[in-house]
């Protein structure tokens, strides 16, 4: 793809790419259709001039607060914006007081998971009044760093990174829009290593774009774009870790993908590059207690006890010595046998469901409080497991409908071929163990 543009490199603007490019419209926004494409709920929300307070949660680049402020532009409301890495609790209660004096208000706050409680609690009042709708935004899952009572009051929406047809629209139609990119020639001969580096990260993408045309223009304004010359471009000047976006989503990967593939070296390679680049410890550990159950499981029970214990330990500890803690469980989870038989067990029965919808359960299974229930027959059969030799009785635990269908698949490894042979003891054929 080539864009014809001017050829004379002068007056470099000060604002990046990324930022000169953020969409004021919904028209201009690239990606997140299941959010504001026409029809979605979130769209008519807005469309309809009224929308709830909510929590939007994404990676980075992905149009967080480019959202926020499209529905203040699109709803002419006031909005107040705020960092949760730098403001404190007197910095949100004097635009509280700003908002009350407006008829209503946008309280848009970036990385809200970093707030505190107290900072949290602080916003439950001005939320339940209805004096701003707060919009706040996370790269961490708000099940976990967003008090429960303020999650309850605000929607959530899921951000995703852009795929790569959307990027390479992206590409095309700021190199189109930009006033100080038309001085450029640009050929987008190859995309390939620019969007894989971006990762799906628009401002990541806009911002190595720029780097690249610059770069490359400063000998020739007639600018041909090659995953060769971006790589080039890339180690020099932008492959740093950063743990507030960039690389940190590589970079765990790098590291949960060492324990899976049992790897001591790497994951402890890995968990350096991130403790020197200030990652948050506690989502390293986080991450860790996930690894032990999806990738070791009852492989190794243990690794998860192991691994929780570490989540608590370094909350205790804390740096520099947490780094110790952190190398130990990831060095145990790696050299762990490992089993996926948890995470695609739950996977095949959540896939089954959504296929099968509701089934009804089993009247031998189903609770029986009350007299018209025992009518009905609800609990009528059941046989008590304890009351039978080996404390085992074979009777029926799934609906009619998907009978004999085996979820759990025990893992080639020590403890789980115990399991299979136990099963195998107890059902027979029936779940082909």
């Amino acid at each position: 793809m080539t864009i014809k543009l001017n050829q004379s490199m002068q007056n470099y603007p000060s604002a990046p790419l990324a930022e000169r490019m953020r969409p004021t419209d919904l028209k201009h926004i690239v990606g997140q259709s299941h959010l504001v494409g026409e029809g979605s709920i979130l769209y008519n929300s807005i469309q309809q001039g009224k929308i709830p307070s909510m929590i939007l949660w994404g990676p980075p680049g992905t149009g967080k607060t480019t959202l926020a402020n499209v529905i203040a532009n699109t709803l002419s409301l006031p909005f107040f914006s705020l960092s949760a890495i730098s403001a404190g609790v007197k910095d949100m209660r004097e635009i509280l007081e700003l908002a009350k004096k407006t008829q209503h208000a946008i309280l848009f706050i970036d990385e809200i998971h970093r707030f505190n409680k107290s900072q949290q609690d602080a916003l439950l009042n001005a939320v339940e009044k209805g004096t701003v709708t707060l919009i706040g935004a996370t790269t961490e899952n708000p099940s976990f760093e967003v008090n429960s009572a303020l999650l309850s009051r605000c929607m959530v929406y899921v951000l995703k990174s852009l795929n790569p047809e959307e990027q390479i629209t992206l590409m095309k139609d700021v190199l189109l829009r930009d006033e100080w990119m038309q001085q450029f020639t640009v050929h987008l001969k190859e995309t390939a290593a620019l969007i894989q580096i971006a990762g799906g990260d628009a401002r990541k993408l806009l911002n190595l774009l720029e780097l690249v045309v610059v770069s490359l223009g400063q000998k020739n304004p007639e600018v041909e774009i090659t995953d060769r010359a971006v790589m080039q471009i890339a180690q020099q000047k932008v492959m740093v870790y950063d743990k507030n976006g960039e690389q940190h989503y590589d970079i765990i990967s790098a590291f949960i993908k060492s324990i899976r593939g049992s790897d001591p070296n790497g994951a402890v390679y890995w968990l350096g590059r991130m403790l020197a680049g200030g990652e948050d410890i506690k989502f390293i550990a986080r991450r860790m207690v996930i690894s032990a159950s999806e990738d070791i499981g009852n492989a190794n029970p243990t690794a998860l006890i192991l691994a929780n214990s570490t989540f608590d330990a370094v909350n205790k500890i804390g740096n520099p010595e947490a780094r110790i803690i952190l190398s130990q469980c990831a060095i145990y989870l790696a050299t762990s046998a490992k089993s996926n038989a948890s995470y695609t067990a739950i996977n095949a029965a959540l896939s089954l469901i959504r296929k099968t919808g509701d089934l009804p359960v089993p009247l031998h299974l189903r609770n029986a409080p009350t007299k018209l229930m025992k009518q009905l027959d609800y609990g009528k059969d059941y046989q008590y497991a304890h009351n039978f030799e080996n404390n085992f009785v074979n009777q029926e635990f799934l609906p009619e409908t998907i009978s004999g269908t085996s979820f759990f698949v025990p893992g080639k490894n020590a403890r789980e071929e115990e399991m299979r042979k136990y099963l195998q003891q107890l059902w027979g054929t029936k779940y082909n163990y």
